[in-house]
């Protein structure tokens, strides 16, 4: 998963410019009195040669769940003239608290408290980085909006801009049911851990009973907000880009699910900003898949040595943005590495980028047709379940399969063989002239690519609640049999069609598991003609390609030392009941067992997540999410067990969490929520 440690294509170094003296535990105390737990890696002479910090603020526990991550980056950077710092937010790990949701303000207050102290040390400059991935990388974005003076750059990784566009919650107004509910069950569970009594004492347990029982499911607040509203808005620095007056890096890969947030903080920054992106997961780019992985690490310190030291390192001269420019491949539901090239331009929107367009009329068609046909689109309740996860970690099975599975439960437009290789590099779009049934609606496409055996690779995709055409703050019921003209805008991507390959795009009212379905079956009619195209960003192959650095080969510091208690395994599995026509989506993780040798500590999870559908049901669906989390050292040892489920009829959701924890073999407590949301357009 989000923590595991890919070390076999790394170059270990042991020796660096400084020595390093790590601190294992240090309290940092907020304004309200609340104390936060914090690991160090310090150059030994930096209080006689103060140095620059880095800072990662997460709620994933320093100790155990980040220890063997943090091995990797942190002593790197202390290594080269930085202090590095881990700090566990309110509630998680051993800091005090309780972590309620989410990128809450009292997140962004800590925040500042936290930079004022490292701004006090007698060991710091005074000038702070910060960097982190994914909800590290989303309140680097939201720190850096507060502009504590301290601050004066972040790398964001695997992060956004709009927390309602691009999370695990919503997706173009569809509730994403393939993540919504696990990621809180996710959350439930890893916030409910217990400090360690070796840095907290003896009021391990106390604090433990009152963190289980004061943590909410997440869950139930993030769908009573099923419009884009102010609950969104916070933490989103889109509302205001302006807000963001220091350099900003920002990270990511293809393959993970929170990519388009780069484009658009390139386009809406002014400040010094620049773009990376791989073909990665959702994971640091010196140890993600699919590959080629990078020296991200050297990267980060060109960053830090020109923003915090003043050193001319030369990245500010390069392109804004570098992207790896995808090959075609055939289809498989992981890589381990993806062919390619790396791209750059010097800005972004690129003037380099052109909108060329293929009209939907019984294929792709190169030219508008003068009066296109009329084009029924049924609902299909099972198409989506070959669609891979919504936000890919690496992990085997993470990745569409053939779209051939899929496109006969939709209706797929393909376009000729290409006589020449076509790029694409930004958001592809579809736009289309269509009538909807019911008052609720949404509309699902897929961007393939075509290969000459038939062979369908997902290439891109997006969705659309139709009641948010025009709004996702201010949604409307559709009127049954009127016409619309919507725009669907697909995700980002890099993308070589070869020639002789095609393009296709599919259509779907139906998206399970990604989109909770419309409560009732839709058909929808689309309407061939001008108004109904697909746009592709297409880039001619540029001469600055070519002239391009080479990347460094990844390279980090000793990987902690651990001990294999359990090993890791996967299974991704589509069971169909051919009698009761129900299809279910059974996804089981077992991320394994460690133990820690540096303090002793032993962890390990396993996670079970179901989703259900009957055919022509939509009130049918269903997702189960199971959890089994330990942590211990020696007599010490916790565990923690839960299940999440969320099922919806017509007007409501309903949910419900049940959370037990055990010390040692004792249950010590027991807790069920239940909660019947109304569905809002959705």
């Amino acid at each position: 998963m989000v923590f595991n440690v890919r070390d076999n294509n790394l170059s270990i170094k042991k020796e660096f410019p400084r020595k390093v003296r790590e601190v294992e535990h240090v309290w940092i105390p907020m304004s309200d009195g609340t104390r936060l737990a914090a690991r160090i890696w310090i150059p030994e002479d930096a209080e006689q040669h103060p140095v620059p910090v880095i800072l990662e603020y997460i709620p994933y526990r320093k100790n155990d769940f980040t220890a063997l991550r943090d091995s990797i980056r942190h002593p790197y950077f202390a290594g080269h003239g930085y202090a590095s710092i881990r700090v566990d937010m309110r509630g998680s790990g051993d800091s005090d608290g309780i972590l309620y949701d989410e990128y809450l303000p009292q997140e962004q207050e800590d925040a500042l408290d936290v930079l004022s102290w490292i701004e006090s040390q007698p060991w710091s400059t005074g000038a702070v980085g910060m960097i982190g991935k994914s909800w590290g990388g989303f309140n680097g974005l939201q720190v850096a909006a507060r502009r504590h003076p301290a601050l004066k750059a972040i790398i964001t990784l695997c992060s956004t801009d709009d927390r309602y566009a691009d999370d695990v919650h919503y997706m173009g107004g569809c509730l994403l049911a393939s993540d919504m509910l696990w990621w809180a069950s996710t959350m439930l569970v890893y916030s409910g851990r217990p400090a360690d009594p070796r840095i907290v004492g003896d009021e391990w347990r106390s604090t433990w009973l009152e963190r289980l029982e004061k943590t909410p499911p997440y869950v139930e607040e993030w769908v009573k907000h099923q419009r884009r509203d102010a609950f969104w808005k916070h933490g989103s620095v889109c509302e205001n880009y302006t807000d963001i007056n220091i350099p900003v890096f920002a990270v990511g890969g293809w393959t993970d699910g929170y990519t388009n947030s780069i484009l658009r903080l390139l386009e809406g920054l002014s400040g010094p900003r620049k773009g990376l992106i791989g073909p990665w997961a959702h994971e640091y780019p010196e140890v993600a898949v699919p590959g080629p992985a990078i020296g991200f690490l050297q990267e980060c310190l060109r960053w830090w040595d020109h923003w915090l030291k003043g050193v001319d390192t030369g990245i500010m001269e390069e392109p804004m943005l570098r992207a790896w420019m995808q090959e075609s491949v055939l289809p498989q539901v992981d890589y381990a590495e993806r062919p390619g090239r790396w791209v750059a331009e010097t800005e972004w929107p690129s003037p380099n980028v052109e909108a060329v367009d293929f009209w939907l009329d019984g294929g792709l068609l190169a030219d508008a047709p003068a009066a296109g046909q009329r084009i029924s689109i049924p609902s299909v309740q099972t198409h989506g379940l070959y669609a891979g996860v919504w936000c890919p970690f690496g992990q085997a099975g993470d990745l569409a399969s053939d779209q051939r599975l899929e496109n006969g439960l939709s209706v797929c437009f393909t376009s000729e063989p290409l006589a020449a290789p076509q790029e694409i590099l930004g958001f592809p779009e579809v736009t289309v002239e269509l009538a909807s049934d019911r008052q609720r609606a949404l509309l699902a496409v897929r961007l393939c690519d075509v290969s000459p055996d038939g062979a369908s690779t997902l290439v891109s995709w997006g969705m659309l609640n139709l009641t948010h055409r025009d709004s996702h703050e201010h949604p409307t019921p559709l009127v049954p049999g009127k016409r619309y003209t919507v725009t669907v805008r697909l995700n980002a991507v890099g993308h070589v069609l070869p020639a002789g390959h095609r393009w296709q795009v599919a259509l779907s009212p139906t998206y399970w598991p990604h989109a909770w379905p419309s409560p009732e079956p839709v058909t929808l009619q689309v309407f061939a003609g001008e108004n109904t195209r697909l746009t592709l960003p297409v880039r001619p192959h540029r001469a600055l390609d070519n002239k391009l650095p080479y990347f460094d080969v990844p390279e980090t510091a000793a990987v902690l030392e651990r001990e294999i208690l359990r090993t890791e395994s996967r299974t991704r599995k589509v069971h169909h009941d051919l009698i009761e026509g129900t299809w279910i989506l059974e996804d089981f993780s077992d991320e394994g067992a460690r133990r820690l040798p540096s303090n002793g500590i032993e962890y390990g999870s396993v996670n079970r997540n179901v989703y259900s559908i009957k055919d022509g049901d939509p009130l049918s669906a269903a997702v189960r999410c199971e959890w089994s989390l330990h942590v211990g050292r020696g007599e010490w040892q916790t565990r923690l067990e839960s299940v999440s489920t969320m099922t919806a009829d017509a007007e409501q959701f309903f949910i419900t969490n049940e959370l037990i924890a055990f010390e040692g073999e004792e249950q010590v407590f027991s807790k069920t929520w239940k909660s019947e949301i109304p569905r809002d357009l959705v």
